[in-house]
């Protein structure tokens, strides 16, 4: 596939799964790479801090087009619109550049992410409502200019460039780093600002960089500690899912105010950053 002056790799459709899904992120974000270093501007979405370049539909474009070659029975699900109905009850769910701010403004806190989920691109649950948190059975993650590939899923235990992670332990979040991510909006709004600062409090400290999969990535090899934030898209919650319950984490989604939150680390802190989140008065 030719992108511009950028030639990215067709992939060999008889690789498996986890074969495939690491080498969708690599070329993804290798292709996203190289277009910034030859000129990115970037498109407004919801707000300043919310971009998107033509990297970001670059780098979704290819994943699309090799994932309809190689699994064209699977489902596929962008975060830039890519929309493709599936025969086999699998969906792949796409971040082609998830932390475009950071990507566009020269940090190297971006990345690629992939999901392998059960289900279609709309797979409901019994109240026909889509799932807010659907079962996952694989996550890749690939952060370019560092060169670390996150990679697990259900059929494989979660490893960092190969090698095998497990989290920072089962330890209190008193104890540990929390990242997270709130939109200075949102802080506005108790409804999200009064269960976010109750859970935020809990933490021995606290980093907010700007990309879900990179921070969910490092939650799962212990380098962060635990990590929540409100109201995730599948493709920055499903990636990072995947890997942090195959490195022996755990994870959940916990509804405060009509806001879902999503939760990961530790079994200790997943169920202290739950309790915190929902200790917080209810709004009707």
């Amino acid at each position: 596939m030719t992108t511009g002056r950028h030639t990215a790799t067709e992939l060999d459709p008889s690789l498996d799964d986890y074969q495939l899904a690491s080498a969708l992120v690599r070329e993804a974000g290798q292709l996203a790479l190289l277009m910034r270093m030859g000129g990115l501007q970037g498109e407004r979405k919801t707000s300043v801090s919310d971009v998107v370049t033509a990297a970001d539909h670059a780098a979704e474009a290819y994943v699309l087009e090799q994932l309809r070659r190689c699994r064209p029975e699977d489902g596929i699900l962008g975060e830039e619109g890519a929309s493709v109905a599936g025969t086999s009850g699998r969906t792949w769910v796409i971040d082609p550049v998830d932390g475009t701010y950071n990507f566009l403004h020269g940090s190297t806190y971006w990345c690629s992410a992939i999901a392998l989920k059960r289900g279609d691109t709309a797979h409901s649950g019994q109240s026909g409502s889509p799932l807010v948190d659907p079962s996952v059975l694989l996550g890749a993650i690939y952060q370019p200019e560092l060169d670390k590939l996150w990679l697990g899923g259900e059929d494989q235990a979660a490893t960092l460039n190969g090698e095998p992670i497990s989290g920072s332990g089962d330890v209190s979040v008193a104890g540990i780093c929390a990242a997270t991510y709130i939109h200075p909006t949102w802080l506005a709004d108790p409804r999200t600002a009064m269960p976010w600062h109750a859970a935020a409090i809990t933490a021995a400290s606290l980093r907010m960089f700007g990309s879900g999969s990179c921070d969910l990535g490092r939650v799962a090899d212990g380098e962060l500690g635990c990590w929540f934030q409100h109201s995730c898209p599948e493709w920055d919650w499903l990636p990072g899912k995947a890997i942090v319950r195959a490195a022996g984490g755990d994870t959940a989604v916990v509804k405060v105010n009509g806001m879902n939150w999503f939760v990961a680390g530790s079994p200790t802190a997943v169920r202290e950053l739950g309790a915190a989140l929902t200790s917080v008065p209810q709004f009707a």
